[in-house]
């Protein structure tokens, strides 16, 4: 049997598979020479003369043994065919076994870039937060100061009111006093004077004191805020106010 006859497959098998070939080979090579031996080789001393009809070389015994080798050929071929397919199996499992290792190291890298992704949003975000601490304005301690505070409290409550309002008004009720008393108006002979920047009584102010100031009528974001809130109730916002209220 030539190179060029064997299958492409065959000529890729792996060491064990060529050699059990090979091993094929041989036992068909056996079978065919048994095949052309006379039963009686021992008695035949001369040439035979050949006649026309068919000379049956093979006898009895020939034809079993070359049975057994046919069966032992089958066999052969079977094992050979069975290492093939077994050959392919592992390819298979080791081809699916590399395919899903890919798979797991890809999900794993995925996983890694989605917590490092969160980790560094959870950063920023914390970062953002200090950064907006550090941006928290610093009011001066004074009438400018404070009214540009409660400006910015009343926003954040939903109070209406702007600077001027708040400034016009102040500058009329107590000149920009956050101490001042009125000791003589109907409030004050009632036993509630009007105090602080808007001159605001206590149980108005009570009433409109707006949560996260001190409760107290003296303190001047205090006082504006509580006025303005009271101010929003009645009048619509503070900045309508422009006379005693």
């Amino acid at each position: 049997m030539s190179a060029s006859s064997i299958p492409g497959r065959l000529r890729r098998m792996n060491k064990t598979q060529k050699l059990s070939v090979a091993g094929i080979s041989a036992v068909a090579a056996a079978a065919l020479s048994l095949s052309l031996v006379p039963g009686n080789a021992d008695a035949e001393t001369e040439p035979q003369a050949i006649s026309g009809a068919p000379v049956v070389f093979a006898s009895a015994a020939g034809s079993s043994q070359a049975k057994t080798i046919q069966a032992s050929v089958i066999e052969q071929h079977s094992t050979a065919a069975q290492l093939i397919k077994a050959s392919d199996a592992a390819k298979a499992k080791a081809a699916s076994k590399a395919k899903a290792k890919k798979a797991e190291a890809k999900a794993h890298a995925k996983a890694k870039a989605k917590a490092k992704a969160k980790k560094a949003a959870a950063k920023r975000g914390k970062q953002g937060a200090s950064r907006s601490e550090s941006r928290t304005p610093v009011f001066s301690n004074n009438l400018d100061g404070w009214i540009k505070e409660s400006l910015a409290i009343m926003k954040s409550k939903g109070i209406p009111g702007t600077y001027d309002g708040l400034h016009r008004n102040i500058i009329r009720e107590s000149s920009g006093n956050p101490k001042a008393i009125n000791d003589w108006d109907v409030n004050a002979v009632n036993g509630v004077p009007s105090k602080g920047l808007l001159q605001i009584i206590k149980p108005t102010f009570d009433a409109y004191h707006v949560g996260g100031t001190p409760h107290d009528q003296y303190d001047p974001v205090a006082n504006i805020t509580a006025s303005a809130n009271y101010a929003a109730d009645k009048y619509g916002s503070i900045d309508n106010v422009n006379s005693a209220y």
